[in-house]
């Protein structure tokens, strides 16, 4: 009987996630064997330069959506907030299980509260989105790039003696590092990025054998509050590497979103709020775009 082959990065966190959902699976798939194979992305190869450098969606997933093509594994792992909108013809996402935790982690060893930075703190991270929004609160720290994994990142917050760097909160609680998080920012003014917290694990859209196992996993409100965000992402044109945030949150069949769109400098931005029936959730989302452009949204990004 074939081994059920699920696809991954080699990261430590990529590696958790990954093992996590084989350990869901196993007993679905029993009595096939469940075995992970390691991917290496364009994403881990450069680790010079900051993500938006080096350009083009898919950084840390083309490589592994092509092994699933290709028929070398047959799940794909992903971090959703990884994965690019636009859809590759013959896959299919076929379960988002329930989100982590949402927010970005404040990370510092001279400070308690992002609020008490002093004037010019260094503060590392290699998001635009991050950047953006920590500019627009706070436009005199200064923002340095920060790559690697999330143990390679708090290391350098020590070796590099930055003030504070920002991490995503879901990925400490996974590795068992939440102890580090200083203070998660207020999604108020620190708007996660689409998928974060989630995990996307995607397969052949032919594949009916496998599509009914990650039907067990999948998750009805997570999968709603998702498509919603990646649909307001879609609708205005970005990727994974523009400052856009943006946070869906499920309550009964009400859906709400919440989402920003900045000019990379943070000097400028476009806001707003949605509501919508959780069975629509694209339409939110599309609702959401047309607001925000309305509101110059397009002109931002374009900058």
């Amino acid at each position: 009987m074939n081994i059920l082959r699920i696809g991954t990065r080699g990261s430590p966190l990529a590696l958790w996630q990954a093992n996590h959902v084989a350990d869901l699976l196993r007993p679905l798939a029993a009595p096939r064997g469940v075995e992970l194979v390691l991917i290496e992305t364009e994403g881990d190869r450069v680790r010079d330069l900051a993500l938006s450098q080096i350009g083009g969606d898919g950084l840390f997933t083309k490589e592994i959506q092509n092994a699933l093509l290709e028929d070398r594994i047959d799940i794909a792992v992903h971090s959703l907030k990884d994965l690019p909108t636009h859809f590759v013809e013959g896959l299919t996402l076929g379960a988002v299980p329930p989100r982590g935790p949402i927010g970005d982690a404040f990370v510092s060893r001279k400070v308690s509260r992002f609020a008490d930075l002093p004037q010019g703190a260094r503060v590392g991270t290699s998001s635009l989105r991050r950047r953006s929004q920590l500019l627009n609160r706070r436009p005199d720290l200064r923002i340095e790039t920060l790559r690697g994994n999330v143990e390679t990142r708090l290391r350098k917050l020590v070796e590099q003696d930055f003030d504070a760097i920002i991490l995503a909160e879901a990925g400490l609680h996974r590795l068992g590092l939440e102890g580090h998080i200083t203070e998660v920012l207020d999604r108020r003014w620190m708007l996660p990025a689409v998928g974060q917290g989630a995990l996307g694990l995607e397969c052949r859209t032919a594949d009916e054998v496998t599509r009914g196992l990650l039907a067990h996993l999948d998750d009805g409100p997570t999968r709603a509050a998702v498509l919603c965000e990646r649909a307001f992402l879609r609708a205005l044109g970005g990727g994974c590497l523009v400052p856009i945030g943006a946070l869906a949150e499920v309550v009964g069949n009400l859906l709400t979103l919440s989402g920003a769109v900045l000019n990379v400098e943070g000097t400028a931005s476009a806001t707003g709020r949605h509501q919508g029936g959780a069975n629509d959730p694209e339409r939110v989302g599309h609702e959401l775009a047309a607001e925000l452009i309305a509101q110059g949204a397009d002109v931002l990004l374009r900058r």
